[in-house]
Protein backbone atom coordinates (compact mmCIF):
# COMPACT_ATOMS: atom_id res chain seq x y z
CA UNK A 1 0.00 0.00 0.00
CA UNK A 2 2.46 2.28 0.92
CA UNK A 3 5.82 0.75 -0.11
CA UNK A 4 4.95 0.67 -4.29
CA UNK A 5 4.77 4.50 -3.96
CA UNK A 6 6.57 5.67 -0.90
CA UNK A 7 10.72 5.03 -0.69
CA UNK A 8 11.44 3.07 2.33
CA UNK A 9 7.72 4.20 4.29
CA UNK A 10 8.43 3.74 8.12
CA UNK A 11 11.73 5.81 7.81
CA UNK A 12 9.93 8.07 5.13
CA UNK A 13 7.65 9.39 7.58
CA UNK A 14 8.90 8.85 10.73
CA UNK A 15 11.88 11.80 9.19
CA UNK A 16 9.78 13.78 7.37
CA UNK A 17 7.26 13.85 10.80
CA UNK A 18 10.40 15.30 12.90
CA UNK A 19 12.02 17.47 9.85
CA UNK A 20 8.60 18.75 9.93
CA UNK A 21 8.88 19.63 13.99
CA UNK A 22 12.86 20.90 13.72
CA UNK A 23 11.19 22.88 11.12
CA UNK A 24 8.36 23.78 13.01
CA UNK A 25 10.53 24.58 16.07
CA UNK A 26 13.36 27.11 14.07
CA UNK A 27 10.48 28.83 12.51
CA UNK A 28 9.25 29.66 16.15
CA UNK A 29 12.35 30.19 17.68
CA UNK A 30 14.46 32.27 15.24
CA UNK A 31 12.19 32.58 11.90
CA UNK A 32 11.21 36.36 12.50
CA UNK A 33 14.77 37.04 13.86
CA UNK A 34 16.29 35.11 10.27
CA UNK A 35 13.45 36.78 8.46
CA UNK A 36 14.27 40.49 9.65
CA UNK A 37 18.32 39.65 9.00
CA UNK A 38 16.76 39.13 5.07
CA UNK A 39 15.36 42.02 4.93
CA UNK A 40 11.67 40.27 5.54
CA UNK A 41 10.83 41.30 9.10
CA UNK A 42 7.39 40.76 10.78
CA UNK A 43 4.40 42.94 11.14
CA UNK A 44 5.38 45.38 14.02
CA UNK A 45 3.48 44.66 17.81
CA UNK A 46 0.27 46.50 17.32
CA UNK A 47 0.65 46.45 13.23
CA UNK A 48 -2.68 45.78 11.36
CA UNK A 49 -2.25 42.75 8.92
CA UNK A 50 -2.91 44.72 5.06
CA UNK A 51 -6.03 43.19 3.72
CA UNK A 52 -6.73 41.74 0.79
CA UNK A 53 -3.77 40.34 -1.91
CA UNK A 54 -1.55 42.42 0.09
CA UNK A 55 -1.98 40.28 2.91
CA UNK A 56 0.02 37.06 1.17
CA UNK A 57 2.91 39.56 -0.42
CA UNK A 58 3.87 40.96 3.30
CA UNK A 59 7.70 40.31 3.74
CA UNK A 60 6.66 38.23 6.15
CA UNK A 61 4.37 35.58 4.10
CA UNK A 62 7.41 36.20 1.56
CA UNK A 63 10.00 35.04 4.02
CA UNK A 64 8.21 31.50 4.97
CA UNK A 65 7.73 30.81 1.18
CA UNK A 66 11.38 30.78 0.95
CA UNK A 67 11.94 28.80 4.48
CA UNK A 68 9.53 26.67 3.53
CA UNK A 69 10.94 25.85 -0.30
CA UNK A 70 14.88 25.51 1.64
CA UNK A 71 13.21 23.01 4.43
CA UNK A 72 11.78 21.02 1.99
CA UNK A 73 14.70 20.82 -0.74
CA UNK A 74 16.98 19.57 2.14
CA UNK A 75 14.93 16.69 2.76
CA UNK A 76 13.98 15.92 -0.75
CA UNK A 77 17.50 16.02 -1.84
CA UNK A 78 18.49 13.82 0.70
CA UNK A 79 15.73 10.93 0.65
CA UNK A 80 16.92 10.82 -3.64
CA UNK A 81 20.40 10.65 -3.11
CA UNK A 82 19.43 7.85 -0.73
CA UNK A 83 16.86 5.85 -2.18
CA UNK A 84 17.99 6.62 -5.75
CA UNK A 85 15.98 3.52 -7.73
CA UNK A 86 12.38 4.15 -6.74
CA UNK A 87 10.56 4.63 -9.60
CA UNK A 88 7.84 7.23 -7.94
CA UNK A 89 10.01 9.04 -5.48
CA UNK A 90 9.48 12.46 -7.45
CA UNK A 91 5.80 12.22 -7.11
CA UNK A 92 5.56 11.28 -3.61
CA UNK A 93 8.51 13.82 -1.90
CA UNK A 94 7.87 16.45 -4.40
CA UNK A 95 4.21 15.72 -4.55
CA UNK A 96 3.52 15.73 -1.04
CA UNK A 97 5.71 18.43 -0.31
CA UNK A 98 3.63 20.39 -2.50
CA UNK A 99 0.51 19.25 -1.20
CA UNK A 100 1.77 20.27 2.44
CA UNK A 101 2.47 23.99 1.09
CA UNK A 102 -1.36 23.94 -0.17
CA UNK A 103 -3.18 23.00 2.68
CA UNK A 104 -1.21 25.66 4.37
CA UNK A 105 -1.70 28.25 1.43
CA UNK A 106 -5.26 27.22 2.64
CA UNK A 107 -5.56 28.28 5.93
CA UNK A 108 -3.54 31.33 4.98
CA UNK A 109 -6.33 31.96 2.99
CA UNK A 110 -8.77 31.89 6.55
CA UNK A 111 -6.49 34.14 8.27
CA UNK A 112 -6.78 36.82 5.64
CA UNK A 113 -10.91 36.12 5.91
CA UNK A 114 -10.11 36.25 9.63
CA UNK A 115 -8.37 40.31 9.56
CA UNK A 116 -10.77 41.30 7.06
CA UNK A 117 -13.95 40.26 9.47
CA UNK A 118 -12.82 42.86 12.34
CA UNK A 119 -12.12 45.97 10.06
CA UNK A 120 -15.84 45.11 8.17
CA UNK A 121 -18.05 44.31 11.12
CA UNK A 122 -16.72 46.85 13.35
CA UNK A 123 -17.35 49.28 10.07
CA UNK A 124 -20.93 47.42 10.00
CA UNK A 125 -22.03 48.49 13.67
CA UNK A 126 -21.09 51.46 13.68
CA UNK A 127 -22.80 52.36 10.12
CA UNK A 128 -25.87 50.75 11.67
CA UNK A 129 -25.34 53.00 14.83
CA UNK A 130 -25.53 55.79 12.47
CA UNK A 131 -21.88 57.08 13.87
CA UNK A 132 -20.69 59.80 11.48
CA UNK A 133 -18.00 59.35 8.50
CA UNK A 134 -19.01 56.05 7.35
CA UNK A 135 -19.12 56.41 3.28
CA UNK A 136 -20.75 53.99 0.81
CA UNK A 137 -17.10 54.07 -0.47
CA UNK A 138 -15.87 52.35 2.84
CA UNK A 139 -17.44 49.13 2.71
CA UNK A 140 -16.66 48.78 -1.68
CA UNK A 141 -13.53 48.86 -0.56
CA UNK A 142 -13.89 46.47 1.77
CA UNK A 143 -15.80 44.49 -0.49
CA UNK A 144 -12.82 44.71 -3.15
CA UNK A 145 -10.42 43.30 -0.70
CA UNK A 146 -12.93 40.32 0.27
CA UNK A 147 -12.95 39.72 -3.54
CA UNK A 148 -9.58 39.69 -4.26
CA UNK A 149 -9.07 37.06 -0.99
CA UNK A 150 -11.97 35.12 -2.82
CA UNK A 151 -10.55 34.89 -6.26
CA UNK A 152 -7.16 33.59 -4.49
CA UNK A 153 -9.68 30.73 -2.63
CA UNK A 154 -10.85 29.50 -6.11
CA UNK A 155 -7.67 29.52 -7.71
CA UNK A 156 -6.36 27.12 -5.43
CA UNK A 157 -9.49 25.33 -5.43
CA UNK A 158 -9.03 24.52 -8.96
CA UNK A 159 -4.74 24.15 -8.50
CA UNK A 160 -5.91 21.35 -5.62
CA UNK A 161 -8.18 19.59 -7.20
CA UNK A 162 -6.23 19.46 -10.64
CA UNK A 163 -2.98 18.49 -8.65
CA UNK A 164 -4.56 15.69 -6.18
CA UNK A 165 -6.47 13.85 -8.89
CA UNK A 166 -3.15 13.17 -10.52
CA UNK A 167 -1.49 12.53 -7.08
CA UNK A 168 -3.93 10.56 -6.04
CA UNK A 169 -4.09 8.19 -9.74
CA UNK A 170 -0.37 7.85 -9.31
CA UNK A 171 -0.09 6.81 -6.08
CA UNK A 172 -3.31 3.93 -7.16
CA UNK A 173 -0.88 3.58 -10.52
CA UNK A 174 1.76 2.30 -8.03
CA UNK A 175 -0.23 -0.11 -6.02
CA UNK A 176 -1.90 -0.99 -9.45
CA UNK A 177 1.59 -2.30 -10.80
CA UNK A 178 3.28 -3.48 -7.71
CA UNK A 179 0.03 -5.77 -6.83
CA UNK A 180 -0.08 -7.07 -10.45
CA UNK A 181 3.53 -7.78 -11.04
CA UNK A 182 3.25 -10.02 -7.88
CA UNK A 183 0.03 -11.71 -9.70
CA UNK A 184 1.02 -15.05 -9.38
CA UNK A 185 0.53 -14.88 -5.20
CA UNK A 186 -2.45 -13.01 -5.27
CA UNK A 187 -5.05 -14.37 -7.53
CA UNK A 188 -5.92 -17.09 -5.47
CA UNK A 189 -6.97 -14.51 -2.83
CA UNK A 190 -11.00 -14.00 -2.50
CA UNK A 191 -12.28 -11.01 -4.36
CA UNK A 192 -8.59 -10.20 -6.03
CA UNK A 193 -9.58 -8.48 -8.91
CA UNK A 194 -11.71 -6.38 -6.84
CA UNK A 195 -9.29 -5.28 -4.79
CA UNK A 196 -6.63 -4.30 -7.20
CA UNK A 197 -9.39 -1.99 -9.16
CA UNK A 198 -11.77 -0.93 -7.15
CA UNK A 199 -9.35 -1.29 -3.15
CA UNK A 200 -6.28 0.32 -4.60
CA UNK A 201 -8.37 3.61 -5.84
CA UNK A 202 -10.50 3.53 -2.92
CA UNK A 203 -6.98 3.89 -0.58
CA UNK A 204 -5.36 6.12 -2.38
CA UNK A 205 -7.85 8.65 -2.53
CA UNK A 206 -8.85 7.90 0.96
CA UNK A 207 -5.75 8.59 2.45
CA UNK A 208 -4.68 11.41 0.72
CA UNK A 209 -7.92 13.49 1.52
CA UNK A 210 -7.12 12.20 5.14
CA UNK A 211 -3.39 13.35 4.72
CA UNK A 212 -4.30 16.60 3.68
CA UNK A 213 -7.00 17.01 6.33
CA UNK A 214 -4.64 16.04 8.98
CA UNK A 215 -2.05 18.28 7.96
CA UNK A 216 -4.39 20.94 7.18
CA UNK A 217 -5.23 20.80 11.17
CA UNK A 218 -1.48 21.13 12.33
CA UNK A 219 -1.05 24.10 10.20
CA UNK A 220 -4.29 25.69 11.21
CA UNK A 221 -3.31 24.98 14.72
CA UNK A 222 0.28 26.21 14.34
CA UNK A 223 -1.22 29.50 12.82
CA UNK A 224 -4.87 30.20 14.83
CA UNK A 225 -3.67 29.30 18.13
CA UNK A 226 -1.20 32.77 18.46
CA UNK A 227 -4.41 34.10 17.26
CA UNK A 228 -6.64 32.58 19.60
CA UNK A 229 -4.42 32.84 22.56
CA UNK A 230 -4.28 36.90 21.56
CA UNK A 231 -8.44 37.15 21.43
CA UNK A 232 -8.71 35.62 24.72
CA UNK A 233 -7.24 38.20 26.27
CA UNK A 234 -10.52 40.40 25.51
CA UNK A 235 -12.50 37.23 27.73
CA UNK A 236 -11.92 37.48 31.16
CA UNK A 237 -13.86 35.08 32.21
CA UNK A 238 -16.21 32.22 31.18
CA UNK A 239 -19.53 30.96 32.74
CA UNK A 240 -18.65 27.53 34.46
CA UNK A 241 -14.87 27.76 33.42
CA UNK A 242 -14.27 30.86 36.07
CA UNK A 243 -11.63 33.20 34.85
CA UNK A 244 -8.80 31.32 33.34
CA UNK A 245 -5.70 32.79 31.56
CA UNK A 246 -6.53 31.80 27.30
CA UNK A 247 -9.71 30.55 28.25
CA UNK A 248 -11.32 30.48 24.79
CA UNK A 249 -8.28 27.90 23.67
CA UNK A 250 -8.79 25.89 26.97
CA UNK A 251 -12.37 25.75 26.06
CA UNK A 252 -11.90 24.91 22.49
CA UNK A 253 -9.43 21.85 23.35
CA UNK A 254 -11.59 20.39 26.52
CA UNK A 255 -14.14 20.43 24.10
CA UNK A 256 -12.59 18.80 21.20
CA UNK A 257 -10.96 16.23 23.17
CA UNK A 258 -14.42 14.92 24.71
CA UNK A 259 -16.28 15.14 21.47
CA UNK A 260 -13.00 12.51 20.01
CA UNK A 261 -13.29 10.07 22.82
CA UNK A 262 -17.09 10.51 22.68
CA UNK A 263 -17.17 9.24 18.63
CA UNK A 264 -14.30 7.02 19.42
CA UNK A 265 -16.16 4.99 22.08
CA UNK A 266 -19.31 4.39 20.42
CA UNK A 267 -18.61 4.26 17.14
CA UNK A 268 -15.85 1.24 18.06
CA UNK A 269 -17.40 -1.53 16.30
CA UNK A 270 -18.64 0.14 12.80
CA UNK A 271 -15.01 -0.65 11.36
CA UNK A 272 -15.25 -4.58 11.56
CA UNK A 273 -19.17 -4.84 10.30
CA UNK A 274 -17.83 -2.33 7.25
CA UNK A 275 -15.48 -5.00 6.16
CA UNK A 276 -17.87 -7.77 7.04
CA UNK A 277 -20.28 -5.89 4.73
CA UNK A 278 -17.70 -5.99 2.39
CA UNK A 279 -17.29 -9.95 2.56
CA UNK A 280 -20.93 -10.52 2.32
CA UNK A 281 -21.48 -8.14 -0.29
CA UNK A 282 -18.84 -9.95 -2.31
CA UNK A 283 -19.95 -13.73 -1.60
CA UNK A 284 -23.17 -12.69 -3.27
CA UNK A 285 -21.64 -11.30 -5.97
CA UNK A 286 -19.67 -14.03 -6.75
CA UNK A 287 -21.99 -16.86 -6.61
CA UNK A 288 -24.52 -14.64 -9.06
CA UNK A 289 -21.38 -14.59 -11.37
CA UNK A 290 -20.87 -18.33 -11.31
CA UNK A 291 -24.23 -18.65 -11.86
CA UNK A 292 -23.98 -17.22 -15.64
CA UNK A 293 -21.04 -20.03 -16.54
CA UNK A 294 -22.38 -23.25 -14.52
CA UNK A 295 -25.95 -24.15 -14.08
CA UNK A 296 -25.56 -26.14 -10.94
CA UNK A 297 -24.25 -22.51 -8.67
CA UNK A 298 -26.82 -19.60 -7.99
CA UNK A 299 -29.43 -21.86 -6.98
CA UNK A 300 -32.45 -20.31 -4.66
CA UNK A 301 -31.87 -22.07 -1.47
CA UNK A 302 -28.10 -20.74 -1.82
CA UNK A 303 -29.21 -17.11 -2.68
CA UNK A 304 -31.67 -17.03 -0.33
CA UNK A 305 -28.63 -17.77 2.67
CA UNK A 306 -25.83 -15.86 0.99
CA UNK A 307 -28.41 -12.66 0.69
CA UNK A 308 -29.76 -13.73 4.39
CA UNK A 309 -26.62 -12.56 5.65
CA UNK A 310 -26.54 -9.46 3.66
CA UNK A 311 -29.30 -8.70 5.31
CA UNK A 312 -28.28 -9.66 8.56
CA UNK A 313 -25.25 -7.36 8.17
CA UNK A 314 -27.14 -4.30 7.02
CA UNK A 315 -29.30 -4.33 9.79
CA UNK A 316 -26.95 -4.92 12.78
CA UNK A 317 -25.20 -1.41 10.65
CA UNK A 318 -28.16 0.41 11.02
CA UNK A 319 -28.54 -0.24 14.35
CA UNK A 320 -25.39 0.31 15.37
CA UNK A 321 -24.88 3.65 12.94
CA UNK A 322 -27.76 5.02 14.75
CA UNK A 323 -26.79 5.31 18.33
CA UNK A 324 -23.56 6.68 16.69
CA UNK A 325 -25.32 9.13 14.60
CA UNK A 326 -27.04 10.34 17.21
CA UNK A 327 -24.04 10.67 19.10
CA UNK A 328 -22.65 12.87 16.59
CA UNK A 329 -25.52 14.79 15.33
CA UNK A 330 -26.02 15.91 18.67
CA UNK A 331 -22.69 17.21 19.65
CA UNK A 332 -22.61 19.07 16.68
CA UNK A 333 -25.84 20.84 17.90
CA UNK A 334 -24.04 21.73 20.96
CA UNK A 335 -20.94 22.22 19.03
CA UNK A 336 -22.81 25.29 17.28
CA UNK A 337 -24.37 26.71 20.48
CA UNK A 338 -21.14 26.59 23.11
CA UNK A 339 -19.28 29.34 22.20
CA UNK A 340 -22.25 31.85 21.91
CA UNK A 341 -23.24 30.45 25.84
CA UNK A 342 -19.80 30.61 27.01
CA UNK A 343 -19.64 34.82 25.37
CA UNK A 344 -22.63 35.88 26.72
CA UNK A 345 -21.25 37.43 29.82
CA UNK A 346 -18.17 39.21 27.69
CA UNK A 347 -21.02 39.85 24.81
CA UNK A 348 -23.75 41.28 27.88
CA UNK A 349 -21.12 43.63 29.40
CA UNK A 350 -19.99 45.02 25.80
CA UNK A 351 -16.37 44.29 26.43
CA UNK A 352 -16.00 43.02 22.62
CA UNK A 353 -17.25 44.66 19.54
CA UNK A 354 -19.17 42.71 16.10
CA UNK A 355 -16.02 42.81 14.15
CA UNK A 356 -14.04 41.06 17.65
CA UNK A 357 -17.17 38.73 17.85
CA UNK A 358 -16.38 37.43 14.36
CA UNK A 359 -12.66 37.30 14.90
CA UNK A 360 -12.94 35.39 17.89
CA UNK A 361 -15.90 32.76 16.70
CA UNK A 362 -13.57 32.50 13.33
CA UNK A 363 -10.69 31.67 15.15
CA UNK A 364 -12.68 29.53 17.82
CA UNK A 365 -14.11 27.29 15.31
CA UNK A 366 -10.78 26.35 13.31
CA UNK A 367 -9.55 25.66 16.34
CA UNK A 368 -11.83 23.65 17.55
CA UNK A 369 -12.12 21.99 14.30
CA UNK A 370 -9.08 20.82 13.82
CA UNK A 371 -8.40 19.76 17.77
CA UNK A 372 -11.95 17.12 16.33
CA UNK A 373 -10.09 15.74 13.12
CA UNK A 374 -11.19 12.49 14.59
CA UNK A 375 -14.52 13.24 14.83
CA UNK A 376 -14.84 14.87 11.22
CA UNK A 377 -13.00 11.97 9.72
CA UNK A 378 -14.51 9.08 11.86
CA UNK A 379 -17.14 7.71 8.88
CA UNK A 380 -13.98 7.97 6.50
CA UNK A 381 -11.23 6.12 8.75
CA UNK A 382 -14.11 3.75 9.54
CA UNK A 383 -13.84 2.86 5.90
CA UNK A 384 -10.29 3.39 5.31
CA UNK A 385 -9.77 0.97 7.98
CA UNK A 386 -11.82 -1.60 6.16
CA UNK A 387 -10.63 -1.26 2.79
CA UNK A 388 -6.88 -1.63 4.72
CA UNK A 389 -8.13 -4.97 5.64
CA UNK A 390 -9.03 -6.12 2.66
CA UNK A 391 -5.24 -5.08 1.38
CA UNK A 392 -3.50 -6.37 4.37
CA UNK A 393 -4.27 -10.10 2.73
CA UNK A 394 -2.19 -9.06 -0.17
CA UNK A 395 0.72 -7.46 1.86
CA UNK A 396 0.40 -11.52 3.85
CA UNK A 397 0.65 -13.43 0.46
CA UNK A 398 3.21 -11.02 -1.05
CA UNK A 399 5.55 -11.84 1.70
CA UNK A 400 4.55 -15.44 2.28
CA UNK A 401 2.96 -14.68 5.57
CA UNK A 402 -0.35 -16.74 6.95
CA UNK A 403 -3.48 -15.38 5.38
CA UNK A 404 -5.69 -13.45 7.97
CA UNK A 405 -8.42 -16.42 9.02
CA UNK A 406 -11.24 -15.40 6.47
CA UNK A 407 -8.70 -15.57 4.17
CA UNK A 408 -7.99 -19.07 5.29
CA UNK A 409 -11.35 -19.97 5.29
CA UNK A 410 -11.94 -18.98 1.63
CA UNK A 411 -9.36 -21.10 0.60
CA UNK A 412 -10.34 -24.08 2.74
CA UNK A 413 -13.68 -23.98 0.67
CA UNK A 414 -12.57 -23.36 -2.80
CA UNK A 415 -10.02 -26.89 -2.61
CA UNK A 416 -13.60 -28.48 -1.21
CA UNK A 417 -15.77 -27.59 -3.59
CA UNK A 418 -13.10 -28.55 -6.30
CA UNK A 419 -11.43 -25.25 -7.04
CA UNK A 420 -14.49 -23.20 -7.31
CA UNK A 421 -15.48 -21.45 -4.09
CA UNK A 422 -18.64 -20.71 -2.94
CA UNK A 423 -17.18 -18.13 -1.15
CA UNK A 424 -19.93 -18.08 1.51
CA UNK A 425 -19.17 -15.69 4.69
CA UNK A 426 -18.04 -17.77 7.85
Amino acid sequence: MFYSFFPRPKLFFISAAVWAAVCIFVWYAAGPQMGTALGMPPLAPGEQAPLGLAYFLTPDNLWFYLYFTIFVLVFGLAWKALDRGHPWSNWSIWGSAFIIFIAYFVVQISVALNNWRGPFFDLFQRALEKQPGITAWQFYDLQLRFLEIGMISVAMNIITSFFTSHYVFRWRTAMNDFYLSKWDKLRHIEGASQRIQEDTMRFASIVESLGVYLVNSVMTLVIFLPILFQLSGNVSELPILGAIPHSLFWLALLWSVFGTFLLAVVGIKLPGLQFRNQRVEAAFRKELVYGEDHEDRAQPPTMQELFANVRKNYFRMYWHYTYFNFARYTFGQLDGQVLTFMLIPTIVAGKITMGLWQQIATAFGQVSDSFQYLVASWSTIIELLSIRKRLVAFEAAIDDQPLPGIDQRYLAREEMDGGIAADKPY
